[in-house]
């Protein structure tokens, strides 16, 4: 509820996720991608309802209670690199040992080696150990962020929801945390990689979720979104055109609220396709949300134009 109305902040959002591989789930700002996080590990605020599933180790972290999220799924089942890290760090202990207690706690590692478990395991987020002393308020945003990234990785969860991971890193930071992130995957984990860089998604994701007002509209592999044929969607066709190393073409308009979203596509405001069947909701049949994708490889029927 916001404002006393009701906010579909996503709706039907539906996919899997294998051991060993990552997910990207991209779109922008507002489209319902870091709530949909939040609803997995049950971080939504008091007043948000869900309903659904989302099975994880046998546990369906939609109807866990707190008790259960709290002591057996947040860390151990499921970790979390957070979208806003200095809020997630404690700000009255230092980063050393924020890592030290959390190592202790999901593997219980001896007194006697934590220290060096700790630079370890800052070292796995490029995180600097001469930095470990240092206290939340005096971190830059990039070092918050690998130090969030760091606590995520200690537990070596069998799902790791990293929400804006490079937020704040620069270009060289960046792909040493996606290649990190990427091992931790390598390793038989699942990732769900909640992003706005299509750059460090293309480095590491397998598969492409495209989000638009809080819908799934593409699911596809990463190798043809990014390559060829490329998208089939118009909107995350727009997406990659606004790439400078690409058109540097702004998709024209802006999003729907999501308290107040049209009847039919969502997108339809914006896109140059758009005709009277857009009137109604496109449901997701083969990996595309829209009235009118381009066909998909081996479809022999082309366009419904």
């Amino acid at each position: 509820m916001r404002g006393g109305r009701h906010v579909a902040a996503v709706t039907g959002a539906s996919f899997d996720l294998a051991a060993g591989e990552c997910l990207a789930l991209v779109g922008e700002s507002g489209c319902g991608k870091s709530v949909l996080a939040s609803a997995l590990l049950g971080l939504l605020p008091g007043n948000a309802q869900t309903s659904g599933t989302a099975h994880v180790d046998g546990i369906d972290l939609l109807a866990a209670d707190e008790r259960t999220l709290a002591r057996t799924v947040r860390g151990r089942r499921v970790g979390l690199v957070p979208q806003s890290p200095a809020a997630h760090l404690t700000p009255v202990r230092t980063v050393g040992a924020q890592l030290a207690e959390t190592l202790r706690a999901l593997t219980g590692t001896p007194r006697r080696e934590t220290a060096a478990a700790t630079v370890a395991a800052a070292g796995r987020a490029a995180f600097p150990a001469d930095h470990l002393d240092r206290y939340p308020h005096e971190l830059s945003g990039g070092l918050a962020q690998r130090a969030a990234t760091a606590l995520a990785l200690i537990g070596d969860a069998p799902l790791l929801l990293a929400d804006e991971p490079t937020t704040g890193l620069d270009r060289d930071l960046v792909d040493r945390t996606a290649d990190e992130l990427r091992r931790h995957t390598d390793e038989g984990r699942a990732l769900l990689m909640i992003t706005h860089d299509l750059a460090a998604a293309e480095r590491i994701a397998d598969r492409v979720a495209v989000m638009y007002a809080g819908r799934i509209v593409e699911l596809t592999g990463a190798r043809p979104f990014f390559g060829e044929p490329g998208p089939r969607h118009p909107y995350a066709r727009g997406l990659l055109a606004a790439l400078p190393e690409r058109d540097f073409t702004p998709i024209p308009g802006l999003p729907p609220e999501l308290g107040n979203l049209p009847a039919g596509c969502a997108f339809a405001a914006r896109c140059d396709l758009v005709s009277e069947r857009c009137g109604t909701r496109p449901a997701l049949l083969s990996g595309v949300a829209c009235h009118h994708p381009p066909a998909a490889p081996g479809d022999r029927t082309g366009n419904d134009a």
